[in-house]
């Protein structure tokens, strides 16, 4: 039975975990529950996923992976990980534009949360859904699809409108990428270094004068980048961000090149993450202002290092859906990986909030946060519309929690 999430920060508070095997019996589990939310891979860190009344794991219902050529879409079950189908997306042609960094977690809670990769032109993983199957509060499956009044709020939903039991993703051609990783750039380089590849990710410790690692993932069609490129030096070997841990997990670098599904995370699916060793913290500037953010962080390192794993700056194209971290605006990612100490880390979060609230900073739904909801229902202008969504759909709140109680307005 499923207690905690995947870092065992949240201890869950449902009564009961349900393991339907098929939708008929999700839909009667649904239609028959006062409160019911759905887990995915646990990888939340905030309570976004608890409930005082049952949860459902949709890791039991029939897996499905629908691939259609002459569209260019693929109908997958919401329960299915990403590493368990986009292989299969690969050798039928076609591809994802984009892929988090971990392979492991569940396809429906990552869009539900806003989670994303990095590229320039790339969107959070919701952007490639093109439609929606979930049951509602009544028990009853219904689909929602791109072009519908409702979808922009359906897709980053927060679980808030039902249990998803299946999405429409947009393909691709399938491509290849070559992983290159570069030591030493300068923080006022890191503009010029985002856009330099398909996917890029920096990576620092806030302990030095910059960014310790830069993660450049390019197109294998494109020309080899230099050994030494923006100040910095490719390394000779391959590496893991946190120092001192063998990077035998990590996706393979040096230039090899691969199919996209296996470069683009930072981590390989046959590595199953370890629970437990830490937290998360991921806040979400307008792009133009990474500069200054940067710098905002910079000056409370002190607060920030003594309880940091490592810290990762990553980009998200703007999108249109309500709640997405990338909503309405070009972005910027600054990501925290904290000791698995929460009352150590809340110390370093409050004070790396004040020093990024004057950039307009969004957190991440699924990590750990403080802001404050009346500063939360200012970050994001839909949320009083996804509001009203949720009220229509489930006018009761089974579907929602302490959580979006505090940042849903009633």
């Amino acid at each position: 039975m499923v207690t905690a999430n995947w870092a065992g920060n949240v201890v869950f508070s449902s009564r009961e975990v349900h393991r339907p095997t098929s939708v008929a019996q999700l839909q009667e589990l649904v239609a028959g529950s006062d409160r019911v939310r759905a887990l995915g891979s646990g990888h939340s860190f905030s309570r976004i996923a608890d409930t005082d009344g049952e949860h459902v794991t949709l890791a039991g219902l029939p897996p499905v992976v629908e691939i259609d050529a002459a569209t260019a879409t693929a109908r997958v079950s919401a329960g299915l990980r990403y590493g368990e189908f986009t292989g299969r997306m690969h050798d039928a042609g076609f591809a994802l534009p984009n892929l988090g960094s971990l392979p492991h977690i569940v396809v429906a809670g990552a869009c539900a949360t806003g989670t994303h990769g990095s590229g320039q032109a790339n969107g959070a993983l919701g952007t490639a859904v093109s439609a929606v199957e979930l049951v509602g509060a009544d028990g009853e499956l219904r689909t929602v699809r791109r072009g519908d009044a409702e979808f922009p709020g359906s897709v980053v939903a927060l679980g808030a409108l039902g249990i998803v039991t299946a999405l429409t993703l947009d393909l691709r051609p399938t491509f290849g990428i070559r992983q290159w990783i570069y030591e030493g750039l300068a923080l006022d380089a890191a503009e010029e270094a985002l856009a330099g590849g398909y996917s890029v990710s920096l990576f620092t410790h806030w302990r030095g004068a910059g960014f310790e690692q830069v993660w450049l993932k390019q197109l294998d069609t494109d020309p080899e980048p230099p050994v030494r490129w923006l100040g910095a030096t490719r390394a000779p070997a391959p590496v893991h961000m946190v120092p001192g841990v063998d990077p035998q997990h990590c996706t393979p670098q040096l230039g090899e090149p691969g199919p996209w599904h296996a470069r683009l995370p930072h981590f390989r699916l046959e590595f199953t993450p370890s629970s437990g060793d830490e937290l998360q913290s991921e806040y979400f500037v307008p792009r133009e202002a990474l500069p200054d953010a940067l710098r905002a962080v910079d000056a409370v390192r002190d607060h920030v290092t003594p309880v940091l794993q490592v810290s990762e700056i990553r980009t998200v194209a703007a999108d249109d859906l309500w709640l997405s971290p990338a909503q309405g605006r070009e972005t910027a990612a600054l990501h925290f990986t904290w000791v698995p100490d929460t009352e150590a880390v809340l110390p370093a979060v409050a004070a790396l909030e004040s020093a990024l609230a004057q950039f307009g900073t969004r957190p991440h739904w699924g990590k750990v946060f403080g802001t404050a909801p009346a500063t939360v229902a200012s970050l994001w202008p839909r949320l009083n519309d996804f509001a009203t969504l949720t009220l229509k759909h489930d006018p009761e709140g089974k579907f929602r929690n302490a959580m979006l109680e505090t940042y849903l307005p009633r």
